[in-house]
């Protein structure tokens, strides 16, 4: 049952909850307590109780993280899908986005044609990158602009990186064959105009091992 808007007022109208709402709206990528604490001047166990107020009125998704070395697990947070936008984004974005995609479906419009429209942007964008020590380390840095919180296992030579967190899900959920081919297209197309790396594999999201590209150096 969804919580009533007037809870989710009152969640939110606390100043410090305001504060750390914004931050989760504004960040790139699912963040820790620490993360928050550090942006915004507060000690750590201020920030717990008025996170998991904002989970407890549906604000907030959280997932744990666990470290691949020493470590505890550590809760990443982010926006629940259906959470007011704040007014931090166009209204009119994610309807065209919706629109558009709808569109290419009833055009027809298939995987290989969305992942060469995807190849041409990630090609773009690999040339007003910054350069990066290695072409692994770039692309990990892209993807974390767009918002895909990416974690990487192996090396330079042979790398899994995986997508933690998809920006376009429900979209990908509803068209996964325009939807994650696109994606695919900009990570192939950022990978080939830096060179030093291919892409051996992509598991979309309908794959049994979802949501990550392999890369070989060359």
């Amino acid at each position: 049952m969804p919580t009533p808007r007037l809870e989710i007022l009152k969640a939110l109208g606390d100043n410090t909850r305001y504060a750390i709402y914004l931050e989760l709206a504004r960040a790139a990528a699912p963040l820790s307590t620490g993360d928050i604490a550090e942006s915004l001047g507060l000690h750590p166990n201020t920030v717990r109780p008025h996170l998991e107020r904002m989970r407890e009125v549906g604000l907030l998704d959280q997932r744990v993280e666990t470290p691949t070395g020493v470590g505890r697990p550590q809760h990443l947070y982010s926006l629940a899908p259906d959470a007011p936008s704040l007014g931090l984004e166009p209204p009119t974005f994610p309807l065209l986005a919706r629109m558009l995609v709808r569109l290419a479906a009833a055009a027809g419009v298939g995987p290989d044609e969305a992942a060469e429209v995807g190849r041409e942007a990630g090609a773009v964008d690999a040339l007003a990158h910054t350069p990066a020590a290695s072409c692994l380390a770039a692309l990990v840095d892209e993807l974390s602009v767009l918002g895909f919180d990416p974690a990487v296992a192996g090396d330079e030579d042979d790398a899994v990186v995986a997508f933690s967190h998809c920006p376009f899900r429900d979209l990908a959920q509803a068209y996964p064959e325009l939807v994650c081919h696109l994606h695919r297209g900009i990570v192939e197309g950022f990978v080939a105009q830096l060179g030093g790396a291919e892409v051996t594999d992509f598991h979309t999201l309908v794959h049994r091992e979802p949501c990550q590209v392999a890369l070989t150096s060359r």
